[in-house]
């Protein structure tokens, strides 16, 4: 009772409203005066707090991810962790856009749908589809997509190595299965990949290669390259409101992952402190050292890194303009600058900086996913909406900084407290996991198979190693 209200939709908040919810679900919402309290119920006072509804975070993964300037990939599995962090963040629904160990991703998704253990709704994507050899191998692509959606993924996403005949296989056999497919691209363009077909893009325009002028067809090339190009592009070229049209006419949705790219630049904003307490104490130094040689001022990749940030905020801002679907997730890959949740509220920080209203960045983070996944009964704050609901001391609306002020978070009717979920985490990622040994053969062999590609891959692209001899590539 008497709570302010951001329903998710984009509109003007609404202050001096009552939530009733019964069975998991929300029975009305209104003027605190109009809406009637049925006899009995439990009723809460929320002066000075605003309810927004669960976020449905569309980038998310169940591992952490280190690299080390001049060093290998370092994998760690946090499953357990992340779904708390997800969760005491006001993340109630997220889908994974690849994984390192997908059995791992399906038994916490079983664990958390079973009750026991706490965490969001999970929509479990397959693992990275790439290229494997030197020429299109189409049958192969079908056959994975077959065989992972009958181990239970329901998404798939795209790798950089995919070439247009693998893709549209991909794309067609995701479709025949009634499912849907993103991709982090980069042997194909946006352009093409939307006249394929594809549901939805990651990152945006700064992983595009479309407008590199060394580009050859099915290469991805050297993306420091590639990207030192896109920062002096002219966001209101004909090329790029071409690109955006030819997404927004194909009704492919493209997913903002800001905050992991914020990492890569030379912002205090970057660090969240609260990121450490959930690192074990041996990736605690690693991740203080590794962000002093990142983003220390005299990076020139760092710099390089501020300037697409800012270029990616104006494309993303042109993309809603035009009528396009945007989506946001964190994306907790990159040098290890973002874990999860925590990352989730600096992407809403982010949306607002690049000039959408607090409202929008919410539905941006709400809706837009819920209607991606073709969920209509969560994202929103409505008359029969699942009963995901966040509770923040203050008011977003005034100062975005307030989605990090997590009062308590409802998913299905059932209430979370943040801190507590968050202390379990403490220091769990990257820990000596006993359990874990149980499952190593398979585990093992799995990580190494995508370790070996994804460090395959990186020989191939070399990041954004142009920009200087610092950088590296985000979104795995």
């Amino acid at each position: 009772m008497h709570v302010g209200v951001i329903d998710g939709t984009g509109a003007p908040g609404r202050s001096d409203q009552t939530v009733v919810i019964r069975d998991g679900r929300i029975e009305a919402v209104g003027p605190a005066g109009d809406v009637h309290v049925p006899s009995g119920a439990t009723t809460m006072d929320l002066r000075g707090r605003t309810a927004i509804p669960g976020l449905v975070a569309m980038h998310e993964h169940l591992f952490y991810q280190m690299e080390p300037p001049g060093a290998a990939l370092q994998f760690f599995a946090a499953q357990s962790a992340f779904a708390k962090l997800y969760l005491a963040s006001g993340v109630t629904t997220i889908r994974t856009a690849g994984t390192i160990d997908f059995d791992g991703d399906l038994r916490v998704k079983q664990r958390i749908d079973a009750g026991r253990e706490p965490g969001p709704t999970v929509h479990v994507t397959s693992p990275y589809l790439e290229a494997r050899g030197n020429e299109p191998d189409v049958e192969g692509v079908v056959h994975d997509v077959r065989a992972w959606a009958d181990a239970g993924a329901t998404s798939f996403k795209a790798g950089p190595t995919l070439r247009a005949e693998e893709l549209r296989a991909a794309i067609q056999t995701t479709h025949d299965l009634g499912l849907r497919i993103t991709g982090h691209l980069c042997a194909v363009g946006f352009r093409q990949a939307a006249a394929l077909g594809i549901d939805n893009l990651e990152h945006g325009l700064i992983v595009d290669t479309e407008f590199y002028s060394g580009k050859e067809r099915g290469v991805c090339p050297d993306q420091g390259a590639s990207m030192g190009e896109l920062a002096g592009l002219d966001i209101q070229s004909p090329e790029v409101s071409e690109t955006i049209s030819t997404l927004v006419n194909h009704g492919v949705s493209v997913t903002s992952t800001l905050a992991v790219f914020e990492t890569f630049t030379t912002r205090d904003s970057a660090l969240d402190p609260r990121a450490l307490t959930v690192l074990s104490p041996r990736l605690r130094e690693q991740y203080q050292s590794i962000r002093s040689q990142r983003m220390g001022s005299g990076n020139r990749s760092a710099t390089l890194g501020g300037s697409l940030l800012r270029k990616e905020m104006e494309f993303e801002r042109a993309f809603v303009a035009a009528g396009g679907r945007l989506l946001a997730g964190v994306d907790p890959t990159g040098w290890g600058g973002v874990v999860a949740g925590f990352g989730d509220q600096r992407q809403l920080e982010l949306l607002v900086e690049a000039g959408f209203t607090p409202e929008q960045a919410i539905k941006i983070a709400s809706s837009n996913g819920a209607n991606f996944l073709r969920q209509n009964d969560i994202g929103t704050i409505a008359v029969g909406s699942r009963a995901d609901l966040v509770i923040l001391r203050g008011n977003p609306s005034t100062d975005i900084s307030n989605v990090r002020r997590v009062e308590w978070v409802m998913k299905g009717g059932v209430v979370y407290d943040p801190d507590a979920l968050i202390a379990a985490a403490e220091g769990a990622v990257g820990a000596f996991d006993p359990a874990r040994l149980l499952r190593w053969p398979l585990n093992a062999i799995t990580g190494a198979i995508v370790a070996l590609a994804v460090l395959a891959l990186r020989r191939r692209t070399r990041g954004w190693r142009a920009a200087g001899p610092s950088a590296a590539r985000v979104g795995v």
